[in-house]
């Protein structure tokens, strides 16, 4: 399974990009964790050729969102897969730091925009990812965009913010938030619409900009652009799929060819740590890459996976763990909710 998977992980890379790509995996039967890849309804690449989800097109082109569903007569579980999430800060004054230190502790890739030196170094030391130190403009020409890039412009003045405004309504983008009063936003939006943008795109800009909470200090209006953000990122139903490290791990054979398991949270009711489609790759050893919630519902599962891995039986299982009632409460899973988890071999 494991040069199956290595197949899979190259797929996904270079399928990077492109809208609507789910992967399909069989939860039951004789095929059970048989997958395949699915780009825009049709089927670009199978674990078994010709195999079980090749009679379905028809059904497999309906499934629009993440979750569990049926193919046939079998349970399958439907990966809808985003890319990495990447939140764009233009500008980098007090504002923007408590909001890159927030955007970090998301695992988003933070890039930053800051025409000042002193300032760019400022968010450097914030943690983020890449600073462009250049003109906004200039900047914006190097940020190319995608259904999973978060605007938000913070810049110091009026016209910063039209000059940012103006590139970034041309870039396929999740979001676009900016600061500023509703006097002063309203401003940039009518003078860009005199200059022909879609005014449609331009009412989609969330302005002014944060959830409305009665944010007063810079830290308390980064809490309310995050919470914004996660809002708009939340409606989406999809799930992130495969993280870099799980993928550099699976494509990585050769330093580590021992059997692994996959451990993947198929639903959730509740209060989950998780949500849909988080991965955990666990070594027989005991070694993870990723968490899917830690605490002693990981440990579970991770015992779980690796009596699979030391064995020479089952496959691949589902894993159901309640972090509901008195047992739970006994050993410190204090989510409250219920999980399950799919096991599989690579």
């Amino acid at each position: 399974m494991e040069s199956r998977m290595t197949e899979l992980m190259e797929a996904i890379q270079e399928s990077e990009g492109q809208a609507e790509r789910r992967v399909l995996t069989l939860l039951g039967g004789r095929c059970i964790s048989e997958k395949a890849l699915v780009i825009d309804g049709k089927i670009v690449w199978e674990s078994r050729k010709n195999g079980y989800f090749h009679g379905y097109t028809d059904e497999i082109k309906n499934i629009t969102e993440s979750g569990i569903t049926y193919i046939g007569n079998e349970k399958v579980f439907c990966d809808t897969l985003g890319q990495e999430k990447q939140i764009v800060i233009c500008g980098a004054g007090h504002v923007s730091i408590p909001v890159i230190k927030m955007a970090v502790m998301m695992d988003c890739e933070v890039i930053v925009l800051e025409d000042r030196p002193m300032y760019a170094d400022h968010a450097r030391l914030a943690g983020a990812s890449q600073v462009i130190c250049e003109p906004f403009e200039e900047a914006l020409d190097k940020i190319q965009g995608s259904a999973d890039t978060y605007f938000v412009i913070l810049t110091r003045g009026h016209r910063y913010d039209q000059i940012c405004l103006e590139k970034i309504v041309a870039k396929e983008h999740a979001y676009i938030g900016m600061i500023g009063s509703r006097r002063r936003t309203a401003l940039v939006k009518q003078s860009l619409a005199e200059k022909g943008v879609d005014q449609e795109v331009l009412d989609a800009v969330y302005t002014p900009i944060g959830l409305d909470i009665g944010a007063q200090t810079p830290a308390e209006i980064g809490v309310a652009i995050i919470a914004e953000i996660i809002e708009v990122k939340n409606r989406k139903k999809r799930t992130y799929g495969y993280s870099k490290e799980i993928m550099r791990a699976l494509t990585a054979q050769e330093l580590y060819p021992e059997k692994k398991i996959m451990a993947t949270i198929i639903t959730r009711h509740g209060s989950a740590p998780q949500g849909l489609g988080t991965k955990m790759l666990i070594y027989r050893d005991g070694r993870c890459v990723g968490t899917i919630g830690g605490g002693c519902m990981e440990a579970r599962v991770i015992q779980i996976a690796r009596l699979m891995a030391a064995g020479e039986g089952e496959q691949a299982r589902i894993c159901h763990v309640d972090m509901t009632g008195n047992e739970a409460e006994e050993e410190g899973m204090v989510c409250g909710g219920e999980v399950d988890v799919f096991l599989e071999i690579v």
